[in-house]
């Protein structure tokens, strides 16, 4: 009889145990799950102005890192919102940012000046590829006060990865330490 009690309160602390971990997962998952909605849920504008990198994230952040970078950018070329990132599975690589002085913001969309987008380490230098039909993969309107602008660089060796830090020229225009996201 001893050896059947001792069998039945295993099997009770076995259960037990599965269904203590079945609910401390979930918990944890649920609370995980929590933490991206708030993330998520943060403005874009607050993206522009980097801070420490939260756990759990792989890519450090984008460009401006420190409230006097971001000003810096703002005040000498008229643009914030900068962002570098891989899309279309890593063969093309978008450096967007958005106008806030159109005036200063001019030479960036400066059709004459061909943009080049250089990995720091090794130094080799991206362009825009320019489409049959479509023409060059970059925006070249006249700059507007609060408008968004892009351009894609043809990365199709794929040798320019999340993480790489990255600078972008477009003839005296230059902004260094990008990382590509």
């Amino acid at each position: 009889m001893f050896n059947d009690e001792t069998g039945f309160s295993k099997k009770m602390l076995l259960a037990g145990l599965l269904a203590g971990s079945i609910f401390f997962s979930s918990a944890l998952t649920k609370g995980a799950q929590g933490n991206d909605k708030t993330v998520a849920a943060q403005p874009a504008s607050a993206a522009s102005i980097a801070s420490p990198v939260p756990r759990g994230t792989a890519s450090p952040p984008a460009v401006a890192k420190s409230q006097r970078g971001a000003d810096f950018y703002r005040k000498r070329w008229g643009i914030d919102n900068i962002i570098v990132r891989a899309t279309a599975s890593g063969v093309l690589i978008r450096f967007s940012y958005r106008v806030v002085d159109a005036e200063k913001a001019a030479l960036i969309n400066d059709k004459t000046k061909p943009p080049y987008l250089i990995e720091e380490k090794t130094g080799l230098a991206l362009q825009i590829p320019a489409m049959e039909k479509v023409g060059q993969l970059r925006q070249t309107a006249k700059p507007e006060d609060g408008r968004e602008y892009w351009m894609a660089f043809s990365n199709k060796s794929k040798f320019i990865k999340p993480g790489s830090r990255v600078d972008i020229v477009i003839g005296s225009f230059r902004i260094n330490d990008l990382v590509v996201e």
